[in-house]
């Protein structure tokens, strides 16, 4: 696989583009010094009486210091460059010169690189224009050194990535062998055996895809020939197990989130069915703003965390201004802010995404790319069929949020983890923040430690970190955990203290909730999961039955399963910030 320092480039015209110039730093200079300054580079490159050998022209992508754009325009049309076309999301052009004129360009003031523009097809990656970055080769390649991980042989083999989210579909990229494991589906599409575990609202199989989705076959070598051609997520020979919550419109409640996060806990070292999860991916959260302290969404995403498995979850897609959604609000976890990188390694040109969540008091501890970010789409899913726009080369889907931010993060942590099997999740957190890059000129609190750097982390030695221990009591109110977001059937809103099934949730006087006592008897044993790969074995917990729903009331109005409507608890952090 090619590195960093030897990636070829591709344009407008083969695909894709970038920069290999990883230690870049922009130099400003006055708008009025311009022409000048362009004219006078040109004479000095180019003197009067020269007469170099005749050479062929090649096509090269040139890009300028910002802001200094018009300039390099003018050195380039003097210089005699032809086929001059502009790439206004780089700050640069694509043009036809000899070697030796892309020497000189490259030379001048003003100008930030000069690469050669192969013409070559990312089939899996990139079509059309640039994407602002979000080719996961790009990712991979140029921004967040996740190669460097691979080049050292850690792919995630052998890590467990747990996603509580709208399921995962077996789409191409997502059926290797045993590379996605079945929990139990605890979605409103449950009673509808032909729709168990499968992704209907698309946004699960996306953020799967982009961390660990791999069109290799089991245990490949990503540095293979076939990499630019082929899908791969961050960590892609890690698998998956998912846990389906949401249904096809993405309406989930929390206590459905409570009881996904339970059977992780639960099932985390399930040894019947070779289970081994060390990391967890939460892309979404709701806007209630009680304390993480009692609060008993994140008491539960507290006690995954404590048993050992690394969890990574979205800041929220409200804005800079906005507090971190819950339970992105535990101060243990991991709360990752999305960032428009531009496809570079070089940080000089980054921003915070404007939709990303800061956070009040307690704010984001990194961030990663989330803009533009290609993953693979479920055909006829409900973010498919309502953002066609979306659509690339068929296979992939086009979103920013900090969903997607999350994802890839998520994805890091199993190559981290590969690499470290022994490493604890506040370990891990504290690896991340040492070797992040601080982004110039965006406040901590919208960064936290910076943009994730593997390149960095791979010879980061772990640090050592004592644990805080337990923060939250979970003793809550389960209406607090779900803010201003309830599902609704028939125009019966569900909201207090009762779950799903229409039971009562009283967190106050059952310290042991959390263990299955507010289940109404529910069954987490491994006895009773049948989950396996795609065989089409379901989840047989008696209590998630069809049986199990029909007599489940809220408020007196009985739920049927048949249909539902109603805003999502959490909508802007289920479908990302767009789907564009």
């Amino acid at each position: 696989m090619p590195t960093n320092t030897d990636t070829t480039l591709v344009s407008l015209r083969g695909g894709s583009w970038g920069d290999n110039d990883k230690d870049s730093k922009a130099r400003p200079v006055g708008r009025a010094m311009i022409l000048g300054v362009a004219l006078g580079m040109v004479l000095a490159l180019f003197p009067l009486g020269s007469n170099p050998e005749p050479e062929d022209a090649n096509s090269w992508i040139v890009r300028s210091v910002p802001g200094q754009s018009q300039s390099v325009a003018a050195l380039l049309a003097e210089s005699g460059a032809a086929g001059i076309s502009p790439l206004p999301i780089i700050d640069g052009f694509v043009a036809d010169m000899t070697s030796s004129m892309a020497t000189r360009v490259r030379a001048a003031f003003g100008v930030l690189s000069v690469t050669p523009d192969a013409s070559i097809e990312l089939s899996s990656f990139e079509s059309g224009p640039p994407s602002d970055g979000g080719s996961l080769a790009r990712i991979v390649d140029h921004v967040i050194g996740a190669d460097a991980y691979w080049e050292a042989g850690f792919t995630g083999a052998g890590v467990d990535v747990a996603i509580i989210d709208s399921g995962i579909s077996p789409v191409p990229g997502l059926t290797g062998e045993n590379k996605v494991v079945n929990g139990p589906d605890i979605s409103f599409d449950s009673p509808q055996p032909n729709l168990h575990h499968l992704d209907l609202f698309g946004h699960g199989t996306h953020m799967a895809s982009i961390i660990a989705g791999s069109d290799l076959e089991t245990g490949a070598s990503p540095s293979q020939p076939d990499f630019r051609t082929s899908y791969m997520g961050i960590a892609p020979n890690a698998r998956l197990v998912s846990v389906k919550v949401a249904d096809g419109q993405g309406l989930a409640d929390v206590s459905q989130v409570i009881a996904a996060l339970d059977w992780i806990v639960a099932h985390q070292e399930d040894s019947d069915r070779g289970l081994d999860i060390r990391v967890l991916g939460l892309a979404f959260g709701t806007d209630g703003t009680q304390s993480p302290a009692i609060d008993p969404l994140a008491f539960a995403v507290e006690q995954a965390w404590n048993s050992g498995i690394a969890v990574v979850i979205s800041s929220g897609n409200d804005g800079n201004s906005q507090p971190l959604r819950n339970p992105a609000l535990h101060p243990s976890i991991i709360a990752v802010g999305g960032v428009d990188s531009r496809g570079t390694y070089a940080s000089a040109d980054d921003q915070v995404l404007p939709f990303s969540n800061c956070g009040i008091g307690r704010t984001v501890d990194l961030v990663a790319p989330g803009k533009s970010v290609l993953g693979l789409r479920v055909p006829g899913s409900g973010i498919d069929v309502h953002n066609s726009s979306a659509v690339v080369q068929d296979r992939l889907f086009r979103g920013s949020g900090t969903s997607q931010a999350s994802a890839i993060v998520t994805g890091a942590v199993a190559l981290i983890i590969d690499q470290r099997p022994d490493i604890t999740p506040d370990e891990v957190k504290a690896l991340l923040q040492a070797s992040a890059r601080p982004l110039r000129k965006v406040s901590s609190d919208c960064q936290g430690a910076g943009l994730i750097d593997l390149e960095a982390a791979l010879s980061t030695p772990t640090p050592e970190v004592v644990s805080s221990g337990p923060f939250s009591t979970g003793r809550g109110t389960l209406d607090g955990a779900r803010g201003t977001h309830h599902v609704q059937h028939d125009g019966v809103v569900l909201q207090g203290e009762i779950d799903i099934f229409g039971n009562a949730w009283d967190g106050s006087s059952s310290p042991d909730f959390f263990a299955g006592a507010s289940w109404s008897g529910a069954s987490w044993s491994g006895a009773s999961w049948s989950g396996a790969s795609w065989s089409g074995a379901s989840w047989s917990g008696a209590s998630w039955s069809g049986a199990s729903w029909s007599g489940a009331s809220w408020s007196g109005a009985s739920w049927s399963g048949a249909s539902w409507s109603g805003a999502s608890w959490s909508g802007a952090s289920w479908s990302g910030a767009s789907w564009s």
